[in-house]
């Protein structure tokens, strides 16, 4: 559970940075970190299931706590741009 909270409050940070970075894609505050919880759940499970990090007892030693937040960040980041893309397109 905990390493669930890690992946989504990571997630909504790295949409925002995203949406910050990347103004054309950017769906605004609540868009970005919208965007990026969703993603930071999604890439953060997935790069669990890959590397197989946070399957121990708890899991929440230093470098699965990191893996948490740089999968979440990550996935959060590419959803903002997925969505942000998908919304441009359709504005067209």
């Amino acid at each position: 559970m905990e390493q669930l909270i890690i992946q989504l409050i990571s997630g909504a940070v790295g949409g925002n940075l995203a949406g910050g970075v990347m103004k054309n894609l950017s769906l605004g505050t609540l868009g970005n970190s919208i965007a990026g919880i969703v993603g930071g759940g999604i890439g953060g499970q997935i790069l669990s299931a890959v590397l197989g990090v946070g399957a121990g007892a708890g899991g929440l030693d230093i470098g699965s706590i990191l893996t948490q937040v740089a999968g979440g960040g990550v996935g959060g980041g590419a959803a903002l741009a997925v969505v942000g893309m998908i919304k441009n397109m359709m504005a067209k």
